[in-house]
């Protein structure tokens, strides 16, 4: 794909995440997060993409992510949150929640708090899964069916729900300020409402048939009842959280299990999605005159839909009738984000027109000119 670079780093790497950026302010990302994973030793790292970083290695190119400052992490960094622009949240294989405080210039990182077993069984840790920043509170879920609501400035837990489900919590997001939304191995989305002292959920959604897992979730950032999620199968499901129990859409997108799925924070006609089959696949939903059509790149050529209209679309218009049944007129399209990869592509992240992607080659992408 035009515009991206590959940083070979020599570990695997779990997660990457984009700092993020002033709303205000129309400029692009530069510095971005990432956590490795079986590893002997692993660890969390702090790159820029900036223009005004020197570097002293002379074999690197001009666009290379370039390595400002890097911490040891016990344990797989299975999931890495921003927390706000000083502060990086991480879940680890351990049981342990982190927060790391960027020194100034971020030439350095420290651990300024961590919930050494926030995941536990009884004589055991247990992963932390899943981590969800709003600052400063911070939600984390695991292995052992946990829901635990942190906040930053506080070292107690100010809430845990111990058995909130009975299988592996994957992910979570928030769905509103007081509200969260979990998947599990089962093939379930659950919603929490903290402002119910009840440990049950709010409501439950699941797929009809087979129970696949669900390994990842976000939530539309405009409409906030409608959810994508991926999982063991490779398919990409699109949710709507105010009504039915089962996904409005369908669609085969990848061969093996889909990692993460993100929103465009901004163009929500965007979506993207990585998977264990080495495919990093850009969603795009465009309306047309025509009759319905889905127009798909690579080997992606099949799509099942209760509603027969595109996923994820951003306008009003598109979703209430990508929602509400197949009157709509729209056409959904994917490309190839990443040259043909044999390895997993474990994690990625979108911001302005900057994507960035970490995989099991060892190797980090980066691309500048995310067409969205």
């Amino acid at each position: 794909m035009e515009g991206t670079n590959a940083k070979y780093v020599s570990q695997k790497i779990s997660k990457t995440r984009w700092r993020p950026v002033s709303s205000s302010s129309l400029q692009q990302p530069e510095v971005f997060a990432a956590g490795s994973w079986d590893n002997e030793e692993n660890k969390i790292s702090i790159w820029s993409i900036g223009d005004n970083v020197l570097s002293g290695m002379e074999d690197e190119f001009e666009g290379d992510p370039q390595l400002l400052c890097e911490c040891k992490h016990s344990g797989d960094v299975l999931d890495l949150q921003f927390l706000d622009q000083e502060r990086v949240v991480t879940a680890s294989s351990t049981g342990a929640v982190t927060i790391y405080q960027l020194r100034p210039n971020i030439q350095a990182m420290s651990v300024s708090h961590r919930w050494t077993r926030a995941h536990h069984y009884p004589c055991d840790n247990a992963p932390c899964t899943g981590v969800v920043c709003k600052s400063p509170e911070i939600v984390t879920v695991g292995e052992d069916g946990r829901i635990n609501l942190f906040r930053a400035d506080q070292e107690a837990l100010i809430r845990t729900i111990d058995n909130a489900d009975s299988s592996t919590i994957h992910a979570v997001t928030f769905l509103k300020t007081t509200e969260i939304l979990t998947v599990n191995s089962i093939g379930q989305i659950k919603i929490w409402d903290f402002r119910q002292q009840s440990n049950t959920p709010a409501q439950i959604l699941s797929q009809t048939g087979d129970r696949v897992p669900l390994h990842c979730v976000a939530r539309h950032p405009n409409q906030q009842h409608i959810v994508a999620t991926g999982g063991q199968d490779g398919m990409l499901c699109i949710w709507d959280a105010r009504q039915g129990k089962a996904p409005a859409s369908l669609m085969e997108a990848h061969t093996a299990e889909m990692w993460e799925v993100h929103f465009h924070p901004t163009n929500p006609d965007h979506l993207f999605t990585c998977s264990e089959d080495g495919s990093l696949l850009h969603w795009e939903t465009t309306t047309s005159s025509s009759d319905m059509t889905f127009l798909q790149g690579g080997r992606n050529n099949s799509v099942l839909s209760r509603s027969a209209v595109a996923p994820a679309g951003g306008g009003q218009s598109i979703i209430s009738a990508w929602l509400s049944g197949d009157s709509s007129k729209g056409r959904l399209e994917t490309t190839h984000m990443l040259p043909s990869q044999t390895l997993s592509v474990n994690s990625l992240d979108v911001l302005g027109q900057c994507l960035v992607c970490g995989t099991d080659g060892e190797a980090i992408f980066v691309n500048r000119q995310v067409p969205v």
